[in-house]
Parts: C-alpha cells; sequence; structure tokens
C-alpha cells in the first residue's frame, strides 16, 4: 500500500489545488510514481477523460503535474452547481441526477464514503503515493458527520493532513489555530502541520510567529511559500484567466504585431469552462476580460460566449443586460463572435428544453441556422478533427443537441459569416488551429495583429506546473514532507482545546469530546427540493446508492 497525504485548506481557495500540483510535480521528478486525487468536489470547470469521465478540471491539471493520464478515480464525486440550492451529481464520471443541497448533506453523501475509498484505495494499489485534496475547510463543524473529502477521508486512509493557509488575506494564525481547535481529538491526531501560502516580504519577520504558533498546537509549518504571480492554474470556480492570474490585473507581453487584440467574454450565470480562454490569453498581444456590460463589448475585437450550466438563464440575462442585442448588432456588423458549448446553443435560432430548465421552446438570438434540443443523456467526448486547414483536438460535456441546418461546417457547429459555434472546449489549445483563427479575427476586425509563430500552448503550461513544483521543492521542508508521505502523521501530536462541539441531530460523538489538555513541551508532545426517487450505481457498478433526483441537466 502507498503513502499518502491531504492538503486542507483553512478556507476555500486557500491555494489547495496548486499546493497540490506542486507536491505532485516535485514527487514525479524525484522519480516518486504519484497520483492526485480529490474526493469530492464542487466546480463547473470540468475535463472528460480518455474513457469518457467527466471529472473536475483542477484534478486534469494536477494528474498532469503529476505526468499521468486522468481517471475518474481521482475525481469520483463532482458536483456541477445549477443554481443556489442544488447540483448535478456526477459519480464516477457519469452524471446521476439532480440534488439539493439538503438532501445530499441529509445522509446521501455519506452512502459514497465507500465508493470514494475504494477508488482511493485502488490508486494507492497503482502508485507510490497518492496526495489528496481536501474542499473547503476541514472544520466546518455543521457537515462534519457527513464529511466524505476532507477529515473523513483522512481519518478512513489514516493519511497525514498538512493544512495550507492564505497569509495574503490576513488572519492566517488564527485560521490555523480555529481550524485544528474545532476538529475533535481523533481528526486532531492526523494534523500534521501547516503551509504558509502567498507570502510576500522578509520570511524572518514571520517566524516568531511560527514558533509561537508551535507552542499553541504542538505542530510545525512545512514550508513558507511566497507570492507568486500568475500560478492560477485551472481554478476551480474563480474568474481567472489561468495562464496570467486575475483577467483585470493581467500583464499582456507586447505584441508580435503592430496591434493588440481585445477580447471580451461575457460572463454568464452558472459559466462553465471558462478555462477555455487560457490559451488566448498566452498568446502575446491578447487582452482578455471577463465584462458584463453592453459598452464593454464595443471595443473588442472579438467576443466570447462561453460555457453554461444554464443556457436558458444564460440567453435571458443577455437580454436582460443588453448584451443580446449587442451581439446581433456584432453580427449584422461583421464583427467576430464566437460560441463555445451553451454560448453556442444560445447564438442559435430556437433551444428546446425539458432537461434543464424545463422552459420549453425558447428562441435564440438567431445568428447561427442551429436548433437545440436538450436530451436527458449528457454527451462526453474527446472529438479530434480539423478546422480552418489545421488539426484541432477538444472535449465535449453537453446535454443540448444541435441540428446544424446551414452555414460553414466548424467543429461539428457552424459559421456564419464572422459567427462561430461549437460545442468543442479546449479547441483553442491547439496552437496551429488558435492561431489561423486568430488571423481570421483579426482580418476580420481591421486589427494588423499577428499571432506569435512559436507560441505553445502545452509547453507554457508545463512551465508553470515546473514552476509549482520548484515553489515546493525550494520553499517547503521536503523531507520532513516525505516522512509525512511515507510514515503518516507524528505520534503524540497534543490536542488543542476545545475540540469539535457535539453534533445537534447526532448527539456527541466521542472523537468530539476534548480529553485533558496534553503538554505542549517539544519534549512531551502528546440542495430544492426532489422531485422523485431514483438509485445510482453504487461503487464499481455493485450495489446501489439510494439519491433524490429530479430530471438530470447539463
Amino acid at each position: 500500500m502507498s503513502g499518502g497525504l491531504l492538503v486542507a485548506g483553512t478556507t476555500s481557495d486557500a491555494g489547495k489545488s496548486v499546493v497540490t500540483a506542486g507536491i505532485c510535480r516535485w514527487l514525479v521528478r524525484r522519480g516518486v510514481k504519484v497520483a492526485p486525487f480529490k474526493a469530492q468536489n464542487m466546480s463547473l470547470n470540468s475535463f472528460v477523460t480518455r474513457q469518457g469521465a467527466e471529472i473536475g478540471r483542477a484534478q486534469a491539471m494536477q494528474a498532469q503535474a503529476a505526468r499521468v493520464e486522468p481517471s475518474a478515480l481521482m475525481n469520483p464525486v463532482l458536483l456541477k452547481p445549477g443554481g443556489d440550492r442544488s447540483s448535478q451529481v456526477v459519480l464516477m464520471g457519469k452524471p446521476v441526477g439532480e440534488m439539493s443541497a439538503r438532501g445530499y448533506h441529509g445522509g446521501r453523501q455519506e452512502a459514497l464514503l465507500g465508493t470514494v475509498t475504494d477508488c482511493l484505495e485502488e490508486l494507492r494499489s497503482t502508485y507510490d503515493a497518492v496526495i489528496c485534496e481536501g474542499a473547503g475547510s476541514p472544520a466546518e463543524i455543521n457537515l462534519r458527520r457527513t464529511d466524505i473529502v476532507n477529515m473523513g477521508i483522512a481519518r478512513a486512509a489514516r493519511f497525514p493532513v498538512l493544512v495550507v493557509g492564505d497569509i495574503d488575506r490576513g488572519g492566517v494564525f488564527a485560521s490555523f489555530f480555529g481550524t485544528t481547535a474545532l476538529l475533535g481529538a481523533e481528526d486532531q491526531a492526523l494534523v500534521a502541520g501547516y503551509l504558509v501560502n502567498k507570502f510576500r516580504g522578509d520570511v524572518s519577520l514571520l517566524e516568531p510567529g511560527l514558533d509561537m504558533l508551535y507552542g499553541l498546537t504542538g505542530r510545525r509549518t512545512y514550508g513558507v511559500l511566497p507570492y507568486a504571480h500568475g500560478l492560477g492554474i485551472d481554478e476551480e470556480d474563480g474568474l481567472r484567466v489561468s495562464m496570467r492570474g486575475a483577467v483585470r490585473e493581467s500583464v499582456v507581453a507586447p505584441p508580435y504585431g503592430e496591434d493588440v487584440l481585445r477580447v471580451a467574454v461575457c460572463a454568464v450565470p452558472l459559466m462553465s469552462n471558462f478555462t477555455d480562454v487560457d490559451a488566448l490569453a498566452a498568446e502575446p498581444g491578447v487582452v482578455v476580460r471577463f465584462v458584463d456590460r453592453a459598452e464593454e463589448l464595443v471595443d473588442a475585437d472579438l467576443v466570447i460566449v462561453p460555457g453554461t450550466r444554464g443556457t436558458v438563464k444564460a440567453l435571458a440575462w443577455l437580454r436582460e443586460r443588453g448584451l443580446a442585442q449587442a451581439l446581433v448588432r456584432r453580427a449584422a456588423e461583421g464583427r467576430p463572435v464566437l460560441g463555445i458549448c451553451g454560448g453556442f446553443q444560445v447564438l442559435g435560432e430556437r433551444i428546446e428544453d425539458e432537461v434543464e430548465s424545463r422552459a420549453g421552446v425558447v428562441d435564440g438570438l438567431g445568428l447561427l441556422p442551429v436548433r437545440i434540443r436538450f436530451d436527458r443523456d449528457k454527451t462526453l467526448a474527446r472529438p479530434v478533427g480539423s478546422a480552418l486547414g489545421e488539426p484541432v483536438e477538444g472535449y465535449e460535456i453537453h446535454h443540448g443537441v444541435a441540428d446544424v441546418r446551414g452555414g460553414e461546417p466548424f467543429l461539428d457547429g457552424c459559421r456564419v459569416g464572422a459567427v462561430w459555434g461549437t460545442h468543442w472546449h479546449g479547441s483553442l489549445e491547439s496552437d496551429a488551429f488558435r492561431r489561423r483563427f486568430l488571423v481570421e479575427v483579426a482580418r476580420a476586425a481591421g486589427r494588423r495583429f499577428v499571432p506569435a509563430p512559436d507560441t505553445s500552448f502545452g509547453a507554457l503550461r508545463e512551465e508553470q506546473l515546473d514552476r509549482l513544483g520548484d515553489l515546493v521543492e525550494e520553499h517547503a521542508d521536503t523531507d520532513a514532507l516525505w516522512r509525512l508521505i511515507e510514515g503518516g502523521a507524528p505520534s503524540g501530536l497534543p490536542f488543542v482545546p476545545p475540540g469539535a462541539p457535539p453534533l445537534g441531530a447526532g448527539g456527541p460523538e466521542s472523537r468530539g469530546a476534548a480529553p485533558d489538555p496534553a503538554p505542549r513541551s517539544p519534549e512531551g508532545l502528546e440542495m430544492a427540493p426532489p422531485e422523485r426517487r431514483g438509485e445510482v450505481p453504487g461503487p464499481h457498478g455493485s450495489g446501489t446508492t439510494d439519491v433524490d433526483i429530479h430530471e438530470e441537466a447539463k
């Protein structure tokens, strides 16, 4: 059985995803066969494996960091929000239904623990090490009874836990201490220590605080990672262009030609796979920004309507904000527009939706001769083809089925004038096609923009992953990290009061009771209501897990 580690965080967006990727890249460079794992992910950014399974895109990125092929084993449960109170549940790469948050945390989540532990054990039987990523905070005291992604998985696997805190937000010492102190004794025994993320300045000024934290908790800090710009690789749901950090703060490389090219991405509700624009942002002279007002489209050379988990909702949003009218004007003027997946669907003539929104027949923007019908079965594919005379690869994740009734063929979609539409995500990562597409856009926009001839998105992604590995190798105690991965949490870690409070509905848990404080000297460290019921396949198809389902949707 292999070793492992759970990377938890004091908060969401503390840096768990990138730290996990960095540890994976550091280990694989040492010759360790390593795999990433996240039991449960909530994200609208997803990816399709070669086996046709849908997983979180962050786990696909981590697999790339580990130099292994991504699989459903690495993210057995994916939750795709469809509103404030419900999410589509994707189990072992396939959608199984829509569930309310209350229904999921009301016992259904616990039923999936066997599935996720089976997946983890299968990875452990194949790899030397498995680096797990937690979700949110491990000290969500209202959810700990049903936890299968933080301390629940750490307890099941007896994995040590490294807690990551984002010091750039402030309050990192209180966050480390509070996270530990809100865990029960059994969980605290697995919390090995801390990792500070995004530190700016002289680390010697931080060291007294780290010493005091050790005195308070009996747990060491395994590293202080400096703030590094442009490392937001495949974030789960933040509005971020991965290659350059926050879009509105991006630093654009000088153009290869005379002009820059301005790209506006409509920030539609429930936007999914906005990472599609990362490859554009990697091009010298291309400025990418997300917009939500019609006037922000005026100076754009290319407008992208991205994927969305709510096509009809996005269409209504575009109309309410005047963006729809602006898109229609652009098309009439021959100015470039690209629709991807849900964005492609809204550009069509008509949407027939009895699955996602149940809105029935809705008129689209009419910019492309396409009619969309939502099917209950989700298309999950890894298509390969060509466009503009260049090879293209992509991936598809959609319930909408396109009936293309005209225009020029374009990646299983179509093109009319300067309006393009396709269901293919990731197509812009194909370098030669991206350059030809940008040449077409520049010509239609009247810009003297020339794409750089040697930009390789794949090479840039590898450089970013190597930078993550460098951060871990240069700023973390890697010898101590390896001892954790190989041997587990140190013995005799002290209990930090008060511990987890008793559970309201389930009564007190023995592991939540606070024992007498142990000495701390270095020498003696002690979702919406369901509409029908259904059956979900259990782990690897054996047995069933009862869940609340209503009609599944894209």
